[in-house]
């Protein structure tokens, strides 16, 4: 029997349990899947430790795995932290006694610990964590972590807040979040405050918004430069077919950096009264960008315009930091022979740009657009411009 035939033979047999089975197997399929992360994280702790722990490698665990960076990069964190000085917890995650992330807690609290102390909080907690769910380890670690080095809580403390940061989030169709990780826990409270407050006023003025919409829309627009409680103007890249604009089909647009959206929303987006509205010419064909419009409010920037607006993210297969917020970059190193032209020009972001000149990666561009990178253990991946339309007959579609 394969092991496809044997998935398929248990979960037929899942159909027939009792309840309590029902949580036993569950119980045990945790375990498994465990003992399974203790294996990936010991192979992810071998190639970091065999690249000594090259930032790369957090680039191509999440070409490998196909998950985004930051998560690559708790993989890799918690994976140095456990086969360098945490072997009870991972000996917990090899007996099924404590899952991926809550072992990912435990690194992440002992993390700016020295190797003895880390190592004397692993031998604590072995006895504290089994069988809890990941706030408790949580917790359980910090606590340990601070008994272990109290004169070293303050420099955490400080070191903490000099790690602050802004970032986004992209969710479901239409939606987003934004987030202050890490803030000054006065700051944020007392921006909390505002906002709640002015929020607050705006319902008892007679808004029929909740409460959690008025927050939101609030701090937003304070980010944006207004009072609270008002619409203020922002620039993002929209991308719509015009049978689309004009309520010809219904064929979804795509935003840059967060993905496509529902034509309705983008026709109420592209209706706003700060619109400006801009002609792109495709090849009908491919959907690819040829050319610009020049009709706009403000002038354009020639070839440095054309290769965000084509490019529309970072190339970077899973990256979707913004063209606007990217580097433009040569494929091939000017150094190298490389042109300053369209067929070689890309956006990658900060982070992806120096990325490529790390040793064994290897970025290549054809003529149709189609970027492959190489990564230093051989692997390849494909990235192209996404096109503005599904591929068209020559013909042009009747009105």
């Amino acid at each position: 029997m394969t092991s496809s035939e044997a998935f398929r033979e248990v979960n037929a047999s899942l159909d027939t349990l009792a309840d309590n089975d029902a949580v036993d197997a569950a119980v045990a399929a945790s375990e498994g899947i465990a003992r399974l992360e203790a294996v990936r994280l010991r192979a992810l702790g071998r190639l970091s430790r065999h690249r000594d722990g090259l930032s790369s490698v957090v680039q191509e665990v999440a070409f490998a795995l196909s998950v985004v960076d930051g998560h690559a990069a708790g993989l890799v964190s918690t994976a140095q932290a456990l086969t360098n000085r945490l072997p009870h917890t991972l000996g917990l995650l090899d007996a099924g006694k404590v899952g991926g992330y809550g072992a990912m807690k435990v690194a992440t609290a002992t993390a700016w610990l020295s190797d003895e102390d880390a190592r004397a909080v692993d031998a604590v907690l072995e006895d504290r964590i089994p069988d809890r769910n990941s706030d408790q380890i949580r917790k359980a670690a910090n606590h340990a972590a601070m008994m272990a080095d109290r004169d070293g809580a303050s420099r955490r403390a400080e070191r903490n807040r000099g790690g602050r940061r802004l970032s986004i989030r992209q969710g479901d169709t239409g939606v987003a979040s934004i987030e202050v990780e890490d803030g000054p826990v006065e700051k944020v409270a007392a921006a909390y405050t505002r906002i709640d407050r002015e929020a607050r006023a705006l319902r008892a003025d007679g808004e029929t918004r909740t409460l959690d919409q008025l927050r939101a829309d609030v701090a937003l627009d304070l980010l944006l430069g207004g009072q609270g409680g008002k619409s203020e103007r922002s620039e993002v890249f929209l991308y719509m077919d015009l049978n689309t604009y004009l309520g010809l089909n219904d064929d979804p647009a795509e935003m840059a950096g967060h993905g496509h959206i529902p034509a309705s929303l983008a026709r109420e987006i592209a209706g706003g009264s700060n619109t400006v509205l801009r002609r792109i010419i495709t090849d009908p064909l491919s959907g690819q960008v040829l050319d610009l419009g020049r009709d706009r409010y403000r002038p354009t920037a020639g070839l440095d315009e054309f290769v965000r607006v084509r490019d529309r993210e970072c190339r970077r297969p899973g990256c979707h930091r913004v063209a606007q917020a990217c580097d433009l970059d040569h494929s091939l190193p000017w150094q190298h022979g490389g042109h300053t032209a369209d067929t070689e020009l890309i956006d990658l972001c900060r982070r992806d740009h120096r990325l490529k000149d790390e040793p064994g990666w290897n970025y290549r561009m054809t003529s149709d657009g189609t970027l492959t990178i190489t990564t230093p253990t051989g692997q390849s991946y494909d990235s192209s411009p996404p096109a503005l339309h599904e591929p068209r007959s020559e013909e042009p579609p009747p009105f």
